[in-house]
């Protein structure tokens, strides 16, 4: 996993006065975008490269001058220049023989050197026109740092460069993983400014998740049998097929029993055990996929909210006051799985606030920030297309999550994934974080269309994680 900030401002400040001096940082900043063209497109092909008035410009404005003679560079510089920086790098540039481009042109590469991270002002007319004639093109589209038109907290303007790719500098920042802008960034790298990273980020409570970071469940010690990994039980409610694939997925990923809490009797795989009380043995909880009003609430107390052991709410357990008490108990490991319509219930029964769906995602990092400072010891695992993961001040983005995933069921096979680790004996917080990035890498590794995936076919690659 990698650190992620807000800014990246007081980092550069720290490497003027203790490191290196912004020229420096700034041919590093244009080597890496450099390095990203070189590998990924072979010499002789055309590069156009619009930049601004600022040190975001000056960046391009040095790549310009990297990549000149070996491509066929054509630099655009719509507001001229204004600060020092700028100045220079175009000075250095036109010693060499590069001339400013009038008009915009179609290249193999086009980038968007405009204004990078720290624009909190709608774009100017010229700068839509720009936009609008840059995502006309058919070449692959770089992102200097982040893409112009995603504002300085994430948010997207009405307009933004659609980046094939984004070339962030330094370190990855908040900005870069708020749902709405994820389309515009596309992949998202980082780009290395002359120093270790140890160097150049100070301390964040704030983390990427990267594939690398995903540990399955392990079975290497031969002297075991069932119950030593673990026993899942699932409440099984109205719509009887979300607690079945929940089960199966909690079965797929290593709990050594998955039984179905029932009310009355269905037909469930022959892998999954059902009763009407939850096991004397079980491990581990989860509740609300598809529950309803299924379950009595002095049931629900009994077997739920008297217990000490590890759960997962979801789905119907989150509008439910009487299941949402839960979250009060402090020496219980808890995870809740909301998306954002669940998140505004949720929020709404637990502070009487009410908000709406556009504001949390608007505001998904500090909305469950916000969660956090109430209930710390709780894990909340905020879905999204960047899925956001937090507990006891630590939050974790895992950004793996694809349009796969959009379908009935997902959220079923995520409850059953980690509550699979809760009955394994992982913490809550581990649960919710390799659970999730099962989730996602397998949806990758489904190779049929993206929108034929069921859920099924997410825990049949769950099942081949390993062999990844």
């Amino acid at each position: 996993m990698q650190k992620v900030f807000k800014s990246c401002d007081k980092l550069d400040q720290k490497c003027y006065e203790s490191y290196i001096t912004e020229d420096i940082l700034m041919e590093h900043a244009a080597m890496g975008m450099e390095k990203y063209i070189r590998t990924h497109f072979a010499p002789g092909n055309s590069v156009l490269i619009v930049a601004g008035p600022g040190n975001n410009g000056a960046d391009g404005i040095t790549l310009a001058r990297l990549l000149y003679h070996d491509y066929e560079v054509k630099l655009h510089l719509p507001y001229g220049i204004k600060s020092l920086m700028p100045k220079l790098q175009l000075k250095r540039a036109n010693a060499l023989g590069i001339e400013e481009t009038e008009e915009l042109e179609d290249a193999d590469v086009i980038v968007d050197a405009l204004f990078g991270a720290g624009l909190n002002r709608l774009l100017d007319d010229l700068s839509i026109q720009l936009i609008h004639k840059m995502n006309s093109f058919k070449g692959h589209k770089i992102a200097c740092d982040i893409p112009t038109g995603v504002a300085e907290d994430g948010t997207l303007m009405p307009l933004a460069f659609n980046a094939d790719t984004t070339l962030t500098m330094g370190a990855y920042k908040e900005a870069l993983y708020l749902d709405e802008s994820k389309d515009v960034i596309g992949k998202v790298e980082r780009i290395n400014l002359g120093m270790s990273s140890q160097l150049y980020e100070g301390e964040s409570d704030t983390f990427v998740l990267e594939p690398e970071d995903m540990k399955l469940p392990t079975r290497d010690k031969e002297a075991t049998h069932k119950g030593t990994f673990g026993h899942a039980a699932i409440f099984t409610g109205e719509k009887e097929g979300a607690g079945i694939i929940a089960g199966t997925a909690a079965t797929r990923f290593g709990a050594g029993l998955t039984t179905l809490v029932i009310h009355e009797k269905i037909m469930a795989p022959p892998y999954l055990m059902h009763a009407t009380t939850v096991p004397d043995n079980a491990s581990a909880l989860a509740i609300g996929m598809g529950l309803g009003g299924h379950f009595e609430e002095e049931f629900l107390q009994k077997y739920v909210i008297n217990s000490h052991l590890p759960i997962v709410l979801d789905a119907d357990a989150l509008s439910s006051m009487l299941l949402l008490s839960i979250i009060e108990q402090r020496d219980r490991e808890i995870v809740l799985t909301p998306h954002p319509k669940e998140f505004v219930l949720l929020w709404m029964i637990l502070t009487g606030e009410v908000l709406k769906v556009s504001e949390v995602q608007a505001k998904r990092f500090e909305m469950v920030r916000m969660f956090n400072h109430k209930y710390p010891h709780v894990t909340l695992l905020l879905k999204g297309a960047n899925t956001l993961i937090m507990q006891e001040e630590n939050l974790y983005i895992n950004p793996l999550g694809c349009t796969k995933l959009s379908k009935g069921g997902s959220g079923d096979v995520l409850s059953g994934l980690i509550v699979s680790l809760l009955a394994q004996g992982y913490p809550a917080i581990d649960a919710a974080i390799h659970g999730s990035l099962a989730l996602a890498i397998a949806a990758q590794n489904y190779q049929g269309a993206s929108y034929a995936m069921l859920a099924t076919d997410l825990i049949d690659e769950v099942a081949k994680l390993e062999l990844c």
